[in-house]
C-alpha cells in the first residue's frame, strides 16, 4: 500500500476550484481522455474489463458497484484539474511547505544512554519546502513508498527531532504507519 502517495493525492482536491464530475459516464469520460482513449489500460487501473469501460462510456450501465465506484472516485481526484493542482504542488514545493500528520511507529539512533526503542507518536509537523519538493518530485518519478518515507523520515528528523541542530548524531526511523495526513 501506497500510504504516504495515496496521503498526497487526498490532499489535492482542498484546492480545487469546481467539482468533479458526478455521474459514473462523466468520470469514465474524463479518466478515459486522460488515458487518451487507452480503456484497457483504464480498465486495467480500476479493475474492471475492457468491456465494462466501454459499457459505461456507452452509458449502458450507469450505477457502479461500490468498489467500482471508489475506484472511479480516487482515479478522478488524480486527474481532476491538472493545472490547478501543479500551482498549489509548486507553491507549497518553493514557499509555503507542508503540514504532515502521522500516527506511526518512531525509533531512533542516539548516544549511548538514551531511549531509541521505536515508539508509537502521533505528530503533526510542518516540513519545509526542500521536503515538498523533494516528496512531490520522488511521487511524480514513481517512487516507491519506501522512498517516500525515507523523505519524510529526513524531513521529520530535521524539523522535529533534531530541531534546529540540538541532536547531532541523530538518525530517524519511521516505520509502522498507522495513519498519515497531507495537507498543502
Amino acid at each position: 500500500m501506497e500510504e504516504i502517495t495515496d496521503a498526497i493525492d487526498r490532499a489535492a482536491p482542498e484546492h480545487f476550484t469546481k467539482a468533479p464530475p458526478k455521474s459514473a459516464q462523466a468520470q469514465m469520460r474524463l479518466l478515459a481522455k486522460a488515458a487518451k482513449g487507452d480503456t484497457a489500460a483504464l480498465a486495467a487501473r480500476l479493475g474492471v474489463s475492457r468491456r465494462t469501460v466501454e459499457r459505461y462510456l456507452a452509458g449502458q450501465r450507469k450505477t457502479p458497484r461500490a468498489a467500482l465506484r471508489e475506484a472511479l472516485k480516487r482515479e478522478v481526484q488524480r486527474v481532476w484539474q491538472p493545472g490547478i493542482r501543479r500551482r498549489a504542488r509548486k507553491k507549497a514545493a518553493t514557499s509555503t511547505g507542508i503540514t504532515v500528520e502521522v500516527w506511526a511507529y518512531f525509533g531512533y539512533t542516539a548516544p549511548v544512554g538514551t531511549t531509541d526503542e521505536a515508539r508509537l507518536r502521533h505528530l503533526t509537523v510542518h516540513l519545509p519546502p526542500a521536503y515538498a519538493g523533494r516528496l512531490f518530485t520522488a511521487q511524480d518519478q514513481g517512487a516507491g513508498d519506501q522512498q517516500m518515507r525515507a523523505i519524510m523520515a529526513e524531513g521529520f528528523q530535521e524539523t522535529y527531532f533534531k530541531d534546529g541542530g540540538r541532536a547531532a548524531g541523530l538518525e530517524v526511523e519511521f516505520t509502522g504507519i498507522q495513519a498519515v495526513d497531507v495537507q498543502y
